[in-house]
């Protein structure tokens, strides 16, 4: 695996880069019962695909909203009416675990000089949430949201925000990590030098991009930059 050339600051993607988006279903997987893997699956699935369409709608809502428009879904398909249980799943969307290697990776990268920021579709108080219940917010030198451009990623507006709050003009300074196949794909295809998180044995999508580098967790991103 080659080396990136130049890289000047490292972008992260939050929810499934560094965050686990399938911890509040596992934790009530007691009280859901067998259905509760399926239901995180549509959910996710769900929350993905809502931010694309209302992007070519050009309806947007912010990530909680939609989180929530998609968990709705998730349960009604799988039959779930249990009172409370779509509060308790939110709330527990707020605070997130990070992967186990994402604290120190964080700081291996740092420690070579480079910026590191993420830039997700989560909206500002979601990702302050989680980064602080993570004790990861001495590690980012910006968290960023697309709610600063009003269209959710893979819009290359969000990409190139990136750019402009860094001040950087050149594309490939920058390293892009991302554990979504159609994120990291479409971060390459904008230009940047992407790494992606090959957490569970994802194939690229068919659609244009590829990305520079695969790697298995975030413990490897430092050796490359």
């Amino acid at each position: 695996m080659s080396k990136f050339q130049g890289i000047r600051a490292c972008v992260f993607d939050a929810y499934g880069t560094l965050f686990d988006v399938h911890g509040p279903l596992r934790k009530l997987a007691p009280e859901v019962g067998e259905k509760a893997e399926e239901i995180s699956r549509l959910w996710r699935q769900k929350q993905l695909e809502y931010t694309w369409l209302r992007s070519l709608m050009g309806v947007h809502a912010d990530f909680w909203h939609v989180t929530g428009d998609a968990l709705d879904y998730a349960l009604e398909v799988h039959g779930v009416a249990e009172p409370g249980l779509k509060d308790e799943l939110m709330a527990l969307y707020l605070k997130l675990e990070a992967y186990p290697e994402v604290a120190a990776a964080l700081e291996a990268v740092r420690s070579r000089g480079k910026q590191t920021v993420i830039l997700s579709n989560g909206s500002p108080s979601m990702l302050d949430s989680a980064v602080r219940h993570a004790g990861l917010e001495k590690l980012f030198n910006f968290v960023l949201s697309v709610e600063d451009v009003g269209i959710y990623k893979p819009s290359r507006r969000v990409y190139r925000h990136a750019m402009q709050k860094l001040t950087i003009h050149d594309a490939p300074s920058i390293c892009f990590a991302s554990a979504n196949t159609w994120d990291a794909q479409a971060a390459a295809q904008f230009g940047f030098q992407v790494a992606r998180v090959d957490r569970f044995g994802s194939i690229d999508d068919r659609i244009p991009g590829k990305p520079a580098a695969l790697i298995k967790d975030l413990s490897e991103l430092a050796g490359l930059v």
